[in-house]
């Protein structure tokens, strides 16, 4: 395995739209949401008179219904998953806390395969629903690697490991002022990614040293939000 050309992701929140179709769901099952639930993380927090103890029995009953195999891409995903893959020769491994059932793994990665195709991704890490995370990334730990996240507790968990950890931004995480970069699309992970690789690259070129300055990812990602801003000022 070719650590430098392996990205950690998520899948719910980061490559797929599961907060929609799921609150469909709950309203199809007579649920109300709160008002502003979109603020909200927590499954219990988000409906109407909902206790704590049944947030994970109603996230598990989704995500082993038929309805996870249809999940639909999160923003920009497709474009840029398969332009990393496919242009750039990087895999995917995906980590998700989904449900221990191998019927519903078997189902979302048929869905994974269905958007971003047959190779782009390999290898699926299932967890059991709403597990943490930190023992699987323990694996990876010093990699350095891009892991990218919705949950900022995951992220840190990244960071604390040593990987290169990228929040994708929702209403639900707009509170974190962690270290984990802040990003609002996949058009913005790429530029991350490609970026950091043509730096190494300059640096084994220039000095066959991978250290070009004390701190290069720190100017990547001030690169990158200096165009966000740029474009948002257009």
């Amino acid at each position: 395995m070719n650590k430098d050309k392996v990205i950690l992701v998520d899948a719910d929140g980061v490559l797929l739209d599961w907060e929609r179709p799921f609150t469909a769901w709950m309203v199809d099952h007579g649920y109300k949401t709160v008002e502003n639930h979109e603020l909200k993380y927590k499954v219990h927090e988000k409906f109407v008179g909902m206790p704590k103890s049944q947030s994970n029995v109603m996230a598990r009953y989704f995500n082993e219904s038929a309805s996870i195999a249809y999940m639909p891409p999160l923003r920009d995903a497709i474009k840029y998953v398969k332009k990393l893959h496919e242009e750039h020769g990087y895999v995917f491994h995906l980590i998700t806390s989904l449900s221990s059932d191998e019927h519903a793994q078997a189902l979302r990665t048929k869905n994974i395969r269905n958007l971003f195709g047959n190779t782009a991704f390999e290898k699926f890490i299932y967890l059991d629903t709403g597990a943490d995370k930190d023992k699987v990334l323990e694996a990876y730990k010093d990699s350095e690697m891009f892991w990218v996240e919705d949950k900022p507790a995951n992220a840190e968990v990244g960071l604390e490991l040593g990987l290169r950890s990228i929040l994708m931004t929702h209403t639900h995480n707009l509170s974190y002022e962690g270290k984990a970069e802040r990003v609002w699309n996949w058009s913005e992970i790429y530029r991350i990614i490609d970026n950091a690789s043509r730096l190494k690259n300059l640096n084994h070129l220039w000095t066959g040293d991978d250290n070009l300055s004390d701190n290069p990812w720190q100017n990547i990602l001030e690169d990158v939000r200096d165009e966000r801003i740029a474009n948002e000022g257009k």
